[in-house]
C-alpha cells in the first residue's frame, strides 16, 4: 500500500474514531440532562405537596383548636372547616403531580399519608357535628383519639419525606 492511500485510510478510520466519540459523548450528556431534568420536576412536586400538606394541618390544627372550648364559637369552627377544605383541596391537586412524577415508592408513601389524613379528618369532622349538635358526650375521647390519629399522619409525611429524599439523592 502506498504512503498517500495509508494516510487516507488512516484519517478515515480517525475520523469514524472521532465520530463514535462524539455519539457517545452526546448520549450520556443528553441522558445526564434529562436525569437532572426529571430530578427537579420531581423535586418541584414533592416540594409542593409537602407545602401544601404543612398548609392543611395548620388549618386542621386551627378547626380542632376551635372545637377546644366548652362552647365553641360555631361561626369560628365552620369558617376555619371552609378554610380547611379548601386547602385540603390543594393538597389533592399536589398529589396528583407526586403520581405521574412517580416513582411507585414515593407514590405508596402519599397513599399512606392520604390514609392517615383521612382518619384524622373523620375524627375532626365528627368533633364537628358534635359540636354543631351541642353533644360533648364524646368530646374527651374523639380529643385524645386525635392525637393519636395527629401522630400517625406526621409519621405517614415523616416517612413520604424519606422516600422522596430517597429517590432524588439516588437519580443520576
Amino acid at each position: 500500500m502506498d504512503a498517500g492511500l495509508a494516510a487516507l485510510l488512516g484519517a478515515a478510520v480517525g475520523c469514524l474514531a472521532t465520530l463514535g466519540a462524539a455519539m457517545v459523548n452526546g448520549r450520556a450528556a443528553a441522558r445526564s440532562q434529562f436525569g437532572q431534568w426529571r430530578r427537579q420536576h420531581r423535586r418541584d412536586a414533592y416540594a409542593k405537596y409537602l407545602g401544601a400538606l404543612h398548609d392543611r394541618d395548620i388549618a386542621m390544627d386551627a378547626v380542632l383548636d376551635a372545637l377546644q372550648p366548652d362552647t365553641p364559637d360555631l361561626q369560628d369552627v365552620d369558617e376555619k372547616v371552609q378554610r380547611f377544605v379548601t386547602l385540603a383541596r390543594e393538597v389533592h391537586r399536589a398529589v396528583e403531580i407526586v403520581v405521574l412524577e412517580g416513582p411507585s415508592s414515593v407514590v405508596e408513601a402519599a397513599e399512606q399519608v392520604a390514609h392517615a389524613s383521612g382518619d384524622l379528618s373523620e375524627v375532626m369532622r365528627r368533633m364537628v357535628r358534635e359540636a354543631q349538635a351541642g353533644d360533648t358526650s364524646r368530646k374527651a375521647t374523639d380529643g385524645a383519639l386525635g392525637t393519636e390519629r395527629k401522630h400517625l399522619l406526621y409519621q405517614a409525611v415523616k416517612s413520604f419525606r424519606t422516600a422522596a429524599g430517597d429517590v432524588l439523592s439516588n437519580a443520576n
